[in-house]
């Protein structure tokens, strides 16, 4: 059951990326910034769909206009499943680029990678950032700068949070929670060396995966604010919140 669970999803997963390509190669390039974001929503609504998996949301996202959205990473599918409530642009460590296929609509869709160990490389990704929070879109950042079981948080980077103090945008933490059969667990994790292949055996095949998207209210990044104080305090403050939804017990 699970193999033939796996070999339909896959191939619906598949035939759906197929159709991301043709969009992104004919269609979403040329498009306004607004049609751009309701197709990269609506394209990973439907992925999620055929994946298998259920993603359930608390709080208030963003509204419309610029923001930074500060999550822990747990999948690949973090990227898809806050998309799939807002539309957001990333950024991401370089070697997803190489990514095949995948890697390539990544980087249609805007994303922008950061070369890790590069000092100069984060003041060039904090003009990128500033660049979208201009057009008014969200952009989404994970800054453990890895992957974890999803089941506590490693410590953040603070370097991109300069650029959201810089342009007062609001920062607004997210804690990803992610459910096997209705309880916490790291099932759906993507961590150390395990293929993107195999990670999707297990996920595809399965189909009992579930994702609590926990919205937490805004820090506020006006100067008089503590949490504002420097790129260190905005990190601590997104971290501190973010953790204690994520440990919440069931």
């Amino acid at each position: 059951m699970h193999l033939l669970r796996f070999i339909v999803r896959f191939i619906a997963v598949a035939l759906w990326v197929l159709f991301g390509i043709v969009l992104l190669a004919l269609y979403y390039k040329w498009s306004a910034v607004a049609t751009q974001d309701r197709l990269n929503r609506w394209w990973s609504r439907w992925l999620l769909r055929l994946c298998g998996v259920r993603v359930r949301v608390r709080g208030s996202p963003p509204p419309a206009g610029a923001a930074l959205v500060v999550a822990n990473h747990v999948s690949w599918l973090d990227i898809y499943v806050l998309a799939s409530v807002r539309a957001t642009l990333f950024v991401g460590k370089r070697e997803l680029r190489d990514w095949p296929v995948l890697g390539w609509m990544i980087a249609a869709v805007g994303t922008i990678f950061i070369e890790r160990g590069n000092r100069r490389a984060v003041h060039q990704v904090s003009l990128a950032m500033q660049e979208r929070f201009d057009r008014g879109q969200l952009v989404g950042l994970f800054p453990e700068g890895t992957t974890s079981d999803g089941l506590d948080l490693l410590p953040f980077h603070a370097g991109l949070f300069e650029a959201a103090l810089r342009t007062g945008v609001a920062v607004q933490p997210v804690a990803l929670r992610y459910l096997h059969a209705g309880r916490r667990s790291g099932f759906a994790a993507y961590t150390g060396d395990e293929s993107l292949l195999g990670n999707a055996w297990r996920v595809l095949g399965d189909g009992r995966v579930e994702v609590e998207v926990d919205y937490a209210p805004p820090l506020a990044t006006a100067p008089e604010a503590p949490e504002a104080a420097s790129r260190h305090a905005l990190a601590e403050a997104a971290h501190r919140t973010i953790r204690a939804a994520v440990i919440r017990p069931d």
